[in-house]
């Protein structure tokens, strides 16, 4: 038997899981369970065996009981009260001169706070509005704004497609809709055909577009040419229920192809250099081992793959040694640079020592003169 259950409070409301606590409940069933707003009055609206990866909470409270008379028609006069205090608060808006639309009231079921839904343009300073609902009900007045997707989910409309909107029948979260996926769906930019009741884009756009995503990626640019085993090709268009591109083919003549089909015959951007083979290095070709000559034979000379080298004439022994090289023209060329960094000429033509040099005169004077002190 399932050990969970999911309660919804309101008909558009999202769902909220708790422990059966060992009670036999069926979907449609009313119970009162315990949340962190005080009791609550919901409908089970499904059974479960374990919770749902989406599911907010892993903490599950229990249910307390199967709803009874009582709480049927306690639940009946808060409803009235709902009405009541949204023809309430409208009058207070309107002798106020507030620029805000009062959406839905929903009061909790203990009656330990009253929440006004509303949308605005711009921020409103309802400080006034607060007063007087507070002084009217005494109890905890909550006013909170909404979208305009909200405004849509709790008041209903039917949509483009002839049925309720889906926010409003079981569309609890509000994925994000860009007008890409729009692009990438082909469907004209048409503000009227693609924007729902509430005027946003519409949320069924997000319902396939991981399909949209996978098919765009297996499949090639839309407008390019490649060069294929066939001969060359331009992508004109790309259709994901057919799982095929159609090509303009070199003659003119339009073909509609698989993604499948178009892998094989190997197409490839003409500007895209091509993957060229490198050559293997052939490997040098190892010297015969060296045999063993028998006993009382000279070993034969191995010959190697090595480049032969110059021969060198014998000399007597007699000879005399070779002279040592003399440095190179360069080194002395270095040599003669750095004397003449040490001397400068005066404009008499006589050489100078540079300032280096008379500070090591200077010090030198210094130290005679100190022995002669001595």
């Amino acid at each position: 038997m399932s050990s969970i259950v999911g309660v919804k409070f309101r008909e558009y409301g999202q769902i909220y899981y708790f422990d059966r606590a060992g009670l036999e409940l069926q979907p449609g069933d009313n119970v009162v369970v315990s949340t962190e707003q005080g009791e609550g009055l919901g409908e089970v609206v499904t059974l479960r065996d374990d919770l749902p990866e989406d599911a907010e909470t892993t903490e599950l409270k229990p249910v307390e009981r199967l709803a009874g008379s009582e709480d049927l028609s306690a639940a009946e006069e808060n409803a009235g009260l709902e009405r009541e205090a949204a023809a309430y608060c409208n009058e207070c808006i309107r002798s106020l001169g507030l620029d805000m639309k009062l959406v839905d009231v929903e009061v909790f079921f203990d009656r330990s706070k009253i929440v006004f839904y509303f949308t605005a343009p711009t921020r409103i300073d309802f400080r006034e509005l607060v007063k007087e609902l507070v002084k009217n009900y005494r109890t905890r007045i909550e006013l909170r704004q909404i979208g305009v997707r909200h405004e849509t989910q709790m008041i209903g409309a039917v949509g483009n497609c002839g049925m309720v909107c889906c926010c409003r029948r079981f569309l609890r979260k509000f994925a994000p809709v860009t007008i890409k996926m729009a692009k990438e769906q082909n469907l004209f930019l048409n503000p009227a055909k693609i924007s729902g009741i509430c005027g946003r884009l519409l949320c069924c756009l997000s319902y396939e577009q991981e399909n949209y995503e996978d098919f765009h990626r297996r499949c090639p640019k839309l407008g390019k040419k490649y060069q294929t085993d066939e001969g060359g090709a331009k992508v004109l268009r790309a259709n994901m229920f057919r799982n095929s591109v159609t090509v303009l083919r070199e003659g003119g003549e339009e073909a509609e192809i698989s993604l499948d089909d178009w892998r094989e015959i190997n197409p490839h951007r003409p500007d895209a250099p091509q993957p060229q083979k490198q050559p293997q290095p052939e490997k040098a070709a190892r010297p015969a081992p060296e045999e063993a000559a028998p006993a009382g034979e000279p070993a034969a000379p191995v010959q190697t793959a090595e480049a032969p080298q110059a021969a060198v004439a014998p000399q007597p022994a007699d000879a005399a040694p070779a002279a040592p090289s003399e440095p190179a023209a360069d080194d002395k060329t270095a040599k003669q640079a750095e004397r003449r960094k040490s001397q400068v000429k005066s404009a008499d033509g006589t050489s100078r020592r540079t300032t280096r040099g008379k500070r090591k005169r200077k010090r030198r004077t210094r130290t005679d003169e100190y022995d002669q002190n001595d």
